[in-house]
């Protein structure tokens, strides 16, 4: 197509060096016809798109004027633009002119023939092949993929979002992509946040934990076990005040489960639940057992993350169990034995997916509230009863909704987050969830029921040997697992990394002159210390440090280098830790 002088180079280029969007690319229906008709020369004697209207994208306002603002002002080496709507090429091609080759750029376009126009205009090859463009297909999955791979951005330079003003015109799909790019930007940077901060403390939790996790057993004869059955997510806010004594006088043949903080507000409306689980890696979790009736939660399990604090798992006093979970040394490692759990955000979000992968044939959601009418966030019992009522929330962390019947409500940042979450696996997961809705922030995704429809749709009902099936399977999970032969790795890493060291000493001493050298070295660190998908885990801040001095980072002075040695030595610091924790002689039984 002469219109098109581009758009096969393209293609093929694509094909190499991004073969998921081109398989995606290729999987599209094209209105050849409107590629065809749609490029002409506007009254500006540039090229433009005609929509609908008959009106090109740009005869109202002229490329130069919505795109000059389209650089990237601050760390523009170490950042990472996103484009949504690339138009035929005019915001895209500015930002690729005016951003440094290490600059990345990933554009988001929701329309399969715009994509192609913009394809066809200019050669993308060079940006291509460089790493430095990338074309995302419109698909959630595939976007979170990219988001995560941004982590250095995140963390050495800044993520620009730019919606194309212009694509807008074309529907309401444009602002609905840029909404879906922003909350999953926030939500990674919340995520990486708390990694930067607490993975160290998650991931030595797990090493503290580890014996004990062999010990204690495995949650896989629970897949599947609930079948024919119908389970229940008990929260605790304000609404299970509301229903839970309902509930606690006609349970039904459902399974009942709650969050291990949840117990005592549970216990206060009268219900016992099957299990409780366990997620939070702080050690204020402690301050749980303040509330907890120990004697009436002494045959209640416990599925308890990998993560736990080890003070919050040896206090609890009933049956434990373990969940792997995501982010930690079991990913990688345990993955063709052990399920490994994305745990979320919050423990209902947990629950969902487990219950999910437990194959219970419905949920019901109750006292998943999000939000809080009055002045208290939680039901009775709750450690935090009182937060409100004491201003224990920042102010700057409040944001205000609004229930189905259009009253304002208030909540905080963390909670909506959790909701979308929520909403978002509500999507794919293949389970119906029900809300018994108390009136509250609403789920998008599940379907709002009362008492009545409760009872009416049998939610709570199940052949009572179907729940003989599953605590039998419940107390399968306590078989213990073998011990894992690790070999030490602390002796080579020692040997590897001192002599790098010793390199990199001779280097600095004419830095000047040495600085591709030095680059060398640096990198060849940081791929060293990823190179062992166990160890990984609990090096990720020292990998993200490393990766700033070999990635983010353009030339190097001398104190550099006293850098690089603190961050060597928490390196090995770490390994010798983990060797002591998970290398065991021989194969014997877990304790």
């Amino acid at each position: 197509m002469s219109a098109y002088p581009f758009l096969k180079d393209n293609i093929e280029a694509l094909s190499t060096y991004n073969p998921p969007f081109y398989s995606w690319l290729s999987s599209q229906d094209i209105d050849e016809e409107q590629l065809t008709n749609s490029l002409f020369q506007n009254k500006w004697n540039i090229l433009d798109w005609k929509m609908e209207d008959g009106n090109g994208m740009f005869e109202t306002v002229p490329p130069n004027a919505l795109y000059k603002s389209w650089t990237a002002k601050e760390k523009p080496n170490t950042s990472a633009t996103i484009i949504v709507g690339c138009n035929v090429g005019y915001g895209l091609n500015q930002v690729l002119m005016n951003t440094p080759e290490s600059h990345k750029v990933i554009v988001v376009e929701p329309n399969p023939e715009m994509l192609l126009a913009c394809l066809g205009q200019t050669d993308y090859r060079p940006f291509l092949k460089a790493g430095k463009l990338h074309f995302c297909p419109v698909d959630e999955n595939s976007l979170m993929s990219i988001i995560k791979d941004l982590d250095l951005q995140f963390v050495y330079g800044k993520i620009y979002l730019r919606s194309d003003m212009a694509s807008q015109q074309l529907g309401p799909e444009y602002a609905r992509w840029s909404n879906i790019i922003r909350n999953k930007l926030e939500s990674f940077s919340a995520e990486m946040n708390t990694l930067r901060l607490k993975q160290d403390v998650m991931v030595g939790n797990e090493l503290d934990n580890f014996s004990r996790i062999l010990g204690d057993g495995s949650i896989t004869p629970l897949k599947g076990s609930g079948r024919g059955m119908g389970a229940v997510i008990l929260g605790a806010g304000p609404s299970l005040a509301e229903f839970g004594p309902e509930l606690a006088k006609n349970p039904g043949q459902a399974i009942f489960t709650t969050s291990l903080q949840g117990l005592p507000a549970v216990q206060k409306v009268g219900i016992k639940p099957h299990f409780c689980v366990g997620i939070d890696y702080n050690d204020s979790m402690i301050n749980v057992y303040k509330q907890l009736d120990r004697e009436w939660a002494k045959d209640i399990p416990l599925i308890y993350s990998s993560k736990l604090d080890h003070k919050v798992l040896e206090a609890y006093p009933g049956p434990t169990i373990p969940m792997w979970t995501v982010g930690g040394i079991g990913t990688f490692v345990l993955g063709n034995h052990e399920e490994i759990f994305d745990a979320g955000s919050n423990v209902s979000i947990t629950l969902a997916r487990f219950l999910d992968w437990c194959g219970f044939k419905h949920i019901l959601l109750v006292g998943q509230d999000f939000a809080w009418k009055g002045d208290s966030s939680h039901a009775p019992g709750h450690q935090n009863t009182n937060a409100v009522r004491n201003n224990s929330y920042n102010p700057a962390m409040l944001v205000e909704l609004k229930n189905a019947d259009g009253e304002k409500l208030s909540s905080t940042v963390q909670y909506v987050t959790s909701k979308r979450e929520m909403e978002d696996d509500i999507k794919k997961l293949q389970t119906p969830f029900y809300n018994l809705y108390g009136g509250c922030a609403v789920i998008e995704g599940t379907h709002n029921v009362d008492m009545q429809k409760i009872n009416e749709a049998g939610l709570l009902s199940a052949i009572p040997e179907i729940m003989d099936s599953f605590e039998n399977a419940m107390k399968k999970t306590s078989t213990p697992r073998p011990l894992p032969n690790f070999e030490p790795r602390s002796p080579k890493w020692t040997s590897s990394l001192n002599h790098v060291t010793k390199r990199l000493e001779k280097l600095f001493r004419k830095h000047g002159k040495n600085q591709d050298e030095i680059h060398k070295a640096l990198h060849d660190v940081y791929f060293f210390i990823r190179q062992d998908l166990l160890y990984m885990p609990y090096l990720y801040n020292e990998i993200l440090d490393i990766a700033g001095l070999a990635r983010a980072q353009a030339s190097y002075t001398p104190k550099d280098l006293p850098r690089y040695k603190r961050i060597v030595k928490k390196i090995l610091t770490k390994v010798r830790h983990m060797d002591r924790s998970i290398c065991f002689t021989g194969n014997r039984k877990a304790a």
